[in-house]
């Protein structure tokens, strides 16, 4: 197949030539620390549908507006709120959006129709560049299909749209490997719409007070990543505890050397001896196991498995996003429609979904 696809280092001249074809209208995947994003001007409502028709992705699904600077917030929503100072000091540029009050001009094709519009300043060495060579924001949700597992390399975006005309700048893997948290700020009390790069924790202790879990509030803003179904691969994926994990049946058979590969594993451990299957061992931290997690399951589902069992992560705090993440891809529920994707899910739990870039 004829690709239209040009992966480029990140020079000066490449970023510059990303620059310019932003400032027409067509796309360029960047990296972020997060991962990596489908990127259009933020202002040109028609480039931004072209991101929603690469992606198959609903028109009331809103994206993320990466910016250069938190100086820039103010053009963006209307009376930002204190709390956003205190976060942008220590978590900006950095994986945390900040969802508020959008201001009055802000496209419609980027909050989703919404009042709410979602911001937040990437700390990708490139994606900064990137945004400070074309002089205004990015609409940037993650390069990929709508629902598929999120790109963490440049290979990954390639291998999502093939055929598509798009510049993709290499920065690397992925450091985060997560989406950005996301954190509504646009009602009386913070509420979590997304757990992501930054731990609750830690948003918590900046602002002094007690964030709302996802889903306190029916009411909350649309925001990327949250259908029930989402972050899959295209073979079934189930979690297993540690000792299902060393029992079961589909891993006694093994994978034959000439058999086609009846089951993969993703766990935190080596495989047991004489397992002849394909099993893939990540970290035993949260951060690290985030950070190899997508390109994991990519090669994985690349082996074509009839199913991948992910052995449970530990239910403790700092494993919040992963287990997120990890719970989403095992739910086989359908997407909510399909009108250039799927529909965007409200964090209090109606059918609208949270997808994103960083």
């Amino acid at each position: 197949m004829l690709t239209r696809v040009e992966i480029l280092g990140p020079t000066a001249a490449n970023i510059a030539r990303a620059a310019e074809r932003l400032a027409t209208g067509r796309l360029v995947a960047m990296p972020t620390e997060t991962v990596y994003g489908l990127a259009a001007d933020a202002r040109d409502e028609r480039a931004v549908a072209r991101v929603f028709e690469l992606k198959r992705r609903p028109r009331d699904h809103p994206l993320i507006v990466h910016l250069a600077s938190v100086d820039e917030v103010p053009d963006w929503a209307d009376h930002p709120p204190a709390a956003l100072a205190r976060l942008g000091e220590v978590f900006w540029p950095g994986p945390l959006t900040v969802v508020l009050g959008r201001a009055a001009w802000v496209p419609g094709a980027v909050t989703g129709g919404q009042a709410t519009v979602a911001l937040r300043v990437p700390s990708h060495p490139v994606a900064r560049q990137l945004l400070e060579a074309f002089g205004g924001a990015l609409a940037a949700p993650s390069a990929n299909r709508f629902g598929r597992v999120s790109p963490t390399t440049a290979q990954h975006v390639a291998a999502e749209f093939p055929d598509a005309d798009l510049l993709v700048l290499d920065g690397g893997p992925s450091i985060v490997g997560l989406e950005s948290t996301i954190l509504d700020l646009s009602g009386a009390a913070p509420r979590l719409l997304r757990p992501g790069g930054v731990n609750l924790e830690e948003v918590e202790a900046v602002l002094g007070v007690r964030v709302l879990p996802a889903g306190a509030e029916p009411a909350a803003p649309r925001a990327p990543g949250g259908l029930p179904s989402h972050y899959a691969p295209s073979a079934p994926v189930r979690l297993v505890g540690s000792a299902e994990l060393g029992t079961d049946a589909a891993l006694l058979g093994g994978n034959g050397p000439e058999a086609p590969v009846r089951v993969a594993v993703l766990a935190l451990r080596p495989p047991p001896p004489g397992f002849g299957g394909v099993w893939e061992q990540l970290p035993a931290d949260a951060r690290g196991y985030g950070a190899e997690l997508y390109a994991a399951l990519r090669r994985l589902d690349a082996e074509r498995p009839r199913e991948i069992l992910v052995e449970r992560v530990p239910d403790l705090p700092a494993w919040l996003a992963v287990r997120d993440r990890l719970q989403r891809a095992s739910a086989r529920e359908p997407a909510a429609s399909v009108v250039d994707a799927t529909g965007p899910v409200l964090a209090g739990g109606s059918r609208r979904a949270r997808e994103d870039v960083g």
